[in-house]
């Protein structure tokens, strides 16, 4: 592969040196070997591939990705709640209902909500979110779905061609992950956030299933996983972890904001964990954590640190306390249970 050559580059001198110069006037001096190599790789497209499907492909997923990324970039300081339901949910449900009682709510303490943009469950996301804390991803399809009518800022309506890029959006850009009641896209959704969390791709967050009163979808769906999945030995008994199951709004704003309490966020540097706190530890909280979570350490024990150099180079959350690990990066449910005996500081 071209990426495991000493420098990556066109080959072509003049080609190269043209690149080197649009680089220097297109980007910061951080970003600017980022930007090269992109370039490259457009160049190489050019020269290696005759399919013009393929290079559609690449210049609207770029397209799209960059466009996402502008939207989304002043707002990057406030955590985000991704709502995933039916499209199909009438407003007289009790998931919608349920969708928008918890969206109003969230909104309320400080969180920006973003929904796929259609109807029933998105919609009332949409809806109960106060003005100006919303978003809306919205996919282009033959038969549904227009943009819903509560998307009041429409510069953060934004329609995609792609799922893949739309649902990297979605855990890109979010913190938190709420599921109601839905079809195959929602359960689609659910199983490719869980994947990530269990495979450690996506950081620890609340993934929180909302069951309104007289149904059982969730539990149904909790009782498929435990006989099927977890009886076959295809995950751990830990990996329940990974989610919450709520019965009530207030059960799950609750599990939202406990989740975030102590624990901040988490960072991997060169092997190292580092978990960052919105307050300093107890020693007593800290015997606990060595002594229960031993076994997901590679080595040594879980400690208080500083900041390391790539944090402090970046200017990552640099007051906040912080805890530092040897993790097996492995076991990420047994790691979200550590997150919630953090929280209980």
């Amino acid at each position: 592969m071209d990426r495991m050559s000493k420098e990556y580059e066109v080959g072509d001198k003049a080609i190269d040196k043209l690149i080197d110069e649009l680089v220097k006037s297109s980007s910061s001096k951080e970003t600017e070997h980022l930007l090269k190599e992109i370039l490259i790789t457009a160049v190489k497209l050019g020269r290696e591939s005759s399919d013009k499907g393929d290079l559609k492909l690449v210049n609207n997923t770029l397209k799209e990705l960059r466009y996402s990324f502008r939207i989304f970039s002043p707002y990057r300081n406030a955590k985000k709640v991704i709502i995933f339901g039916s499209a199909r949910s009438s407003k007289t449900s009790s998931e919608y209902k349920m969708a928008e009682e918890f969206s109003k709510r969230l909104t309320e303490k400080g969180y920006m909500i973003v929904t796929g943009g259609g109807s029933g469950v998105m919609e009332a996301g949409n809806k109960g979110a106060k003005s100006g804390t919303d978003f809306a991803l919205n996919i282009r399809l033959p038969f549904e779905q227009k943009p819903n009518p509560y998307i009041d800022e429409k510069e953060r309506l934004i329609n995609f061609k792609y799922f893949f890029t739309r649902k990297l959006i979605f855990i890109k850009e979010t913190d938190v992950t709420a599921l109601f009641p839905g079809g195959f896209g929602t359960n689609d959704e659910g199983f490719e956030m869980l994947t990530l969390m269990q495979t450690g791709k996506s950081k620890p967050r609340p993934i929180v299933l909302m069951e309104p009163a007289g149904s059982n979808y969730w539990t149904d769906w909790k009782r498929f996983i435990n006989n099927h999945l977890l009886k076959n030995g295809f995950i751990k008994k830990e990996d329940f972890s990974l989610f919450y199951l709520a019965k009530t709004v207030d059960q799950a704003v609750k599990y939202v904001e406990d989740f975030y309490k102590v624990y901040h966020s988490i960072r991997y540097v060169k092997g190292l964990t580092v978990i960052r706190l919105n307050k300093k530890l107890t020693g007593k909280t800290l015997i606990l954590l060595n002594k229960n979570f031993k076994d997901i350490l590679i080595r040594g024990e879980i400690c208080p640190a500083l900041p390391t150099e790539e944090e402090i180079e970046r200017g990552e959350y640099l007051e906040l306390p912080r805890l530092a690990m040897n993790f097996n990066m492995h076991d990420y449910g047994r790691l979200c249970e550590l997150i919630h005996v953090i929280n209980k500081d």
